[in-house]
């Protein structure tokens, strides 16, 4: 099924049409935010809220770029927006422990995902944690170019930028990378 041949269903409000897209994208959608949140439970949260938005915005969609690009979009703003709200939850928490109103969160990092065996998790954690230690626009282009297989074009287009700034970011993301997990003897 091509995204496109779905777009006027779409924007009609057939059900049967979003159900669809929705089968077809879920994996996407799911993988984009997991490479962002790095929670399974959040990243499923995060992309039912994708998903809701999708739906309640396929109206304003202009064709301009591809469904999936523009669907793309929305994953990473959602996830981007999802992590920026829970820096500022744990700053809250942790303002409040000061005071006495609430316990410490020192959490360890947790992450697994699908793809990664059960005796690499250990080092993928400590390759996701430097990859969210990554400027912003360095981590959603190096997800998106080495987690989900996108070619440096589609993600020109996704993040609005040309091919030379994709090449510029992910250089930059691979040399602040290799510091960090020398810097950590990975």
């Amino acid at each position: 099924m091509k995204h496109e041949d779905i777009i006027p269903q779409l924007k009609a409000g057939n059900e049967q049409a979003f159900r669809l897209l929705v089968e077809s994208c879920q994996d996407m959608v799911y993988n984009t935010v997991l490479g962002i949140v790095q929670d399974m439970q959040e990243a499923e949260d995060v992309a039912q809220e994708v998903f809701i938005q999708v739906y309640r915005s396929i109206r304003t969609f202009r064709g301009e770029a591809k469904l999936s690009t523009w669907m793309y979009r929305i994953a990473i703003t959602k996830a981007l927006d999802w992590q920026r709200k829970k820096k500022i939850r744990k700053g809250v928490n942790a303002v409040a422990s000061w005071i006495g109103l609430a316990e410490s969160e020192n959490e360890p990092v947790h992450f697994y995902h699908p793809g990664v065996q059960l005796e690499q998790k250990e080092k993928a954690a400590l390759v996701f944690k430097a990859i969210q230690s990554l400027p912003e626009n360095q981590r959603v282009c190096f997800l998106l170019l080495k987690t989900e297989g996108l070619s440096y074009e589609e993600v020109a287009e996704i993040l609005q930028i040309s091919i030379k700034a994709v090449e510029s970011l992910m250089h930059r993301a691979r040399e602040n990378l290799r510091k960090k997990l020398t810097s950590t003897r990975y």
